[in-house]
């Protein structure tokens, strides 16, 4: 934990810049993910990274600071959905970790990129705006340049790049919904977040693309990105999703399962959550671009044991 009082030179300053100014041992970047998730207070609140300061106010950091660790390009195969020369769209596997960190020092999607574009290097985080979890599978936007990198991420921030996510969830849903409740760091668990009083606000709209007996398939829509969003949101619901290890609790099995459903959900062992799609305005056209990405081969097979099972239910009625 680290603490801070703005000094009243720095009165009139965004909340971001602040930060900037007193941690200095820390990016703006990495900074401004903080202040995201809830990690990073005001005055004891969660607040905008835009949020201009009074000066006097105290500043909070409550995060595992990991160890910065230097980086080299690695020869990790990579699925290139999409590229020119501002932008590429990979479609990431599950196991694989988009930054390094202190429990992943190399290995990661970052290594991967440098390894692929070695211009990369001039770009923050070799280009990546938005993150996914190291299980969640599909697309990820990367900028191949500063001014691609500056729009993208100014994009974001304006709720302009449409992200459609597919995820299959535990209990039968009766229709779609919208989720709007915000999300900070757990109280206790420091690996979780959940939905508390002061966290930041999250919105995530879902749709239900096919019922099975104990689960539902699920379209779903992020209007705002925190870390682990669609993962707690469902589990605040009571439908949290298929093999997450943080939130989804035990399989929940139908009456008289066939074995092969109960082996299915048995060992699917990571949330199953795809990034289906993107829809943005190229950085440097201007024109809409939309990038699909198939389901990952388990999300499939998981897809097609669970409809075999409803079938196989449905001939018994």
């Amino acid at each position: 934990m680290r603490e801070a009082l703005i000094p009243e030179d720095l009165a009139g300053q965004r909340f971001d810049q602040a930060a900037a100014a007193l941690f200095e041992e820390f990016s703006r970047s990495r900074l401004k993910i903080w202040i995201e998730s809830g990690e990073l207070t005001l005055a004891g609140r969660p607040a905008a990274p835009k949020t201009r300061v009074g000066g006097g106010e105290a500043i909070r950091l409550d995060a595992e600071v990991e160890a910065v660790v230097p980086l080299a390009p690695e020869a990790i195969p990579l699925t290139v959905v999409y590229e020119d020369d501002d932008l590429l769209v990979i479609d990431k596997p599950a196991g694989l970790v988009v930054h390094p960190g202190a429990g992943n020092p190399a290995g990661t999607l970052q290594n991967a990129l440098l390894a692929h574009d070695p211009g990369l290097a001039a770009v923050p985080r070799a280009g990546i705006v938005h993150r996914l979890d190291k299980d969640t599978t599909g697309l990820l936007v990367v900028a191949k340049t500063l001014t691609a990198h500056q729009a993208l991420v100014a994009a974001l921030e304006r709720r302009e790049i449409r992200r459609t996510y597919e995820a299959i969830c535990q209990g039968v849903m009766t229709g779609g919904g919208e989720v709007d409740a915000p999300i900070g760091r757990h109280p206790r668990e420091r690996l979780r977040m959940a939905v508390v009083t002061r966290g930041r606000r999250a919105v995530t709209r879902y749709r239900v693309i096919e019922r099975f007996r104990a689960q539902t398939h699920v379209r779903v829509e992020l209007e705002t990105g925190r870390t682990h969003q669609i993962r707690v949101h469902m589990a605040h619901i009571r439908y949290p999703l298929v093999g997450d290890p943080l939130y989804g609790g035990r399989p929940r099995l139908p009456k008289s399962p066939l074995p092969a459903l109960v082996a299915a959900l048995q060992q699917f062992r990571r949330q199953a959550l795809h990034a289906r799609s993107l829809e943005l305005a190229h950085p440097g056209t201007g024109e809409l671009l939309k990038v699909t990405a198939p389901l990952p081969e388990d999300f499939q097979a998981l897809l097609g044991v669970l409809a075999a099972d409803a079938a196989v239910e449905s001939r018994r009625d």
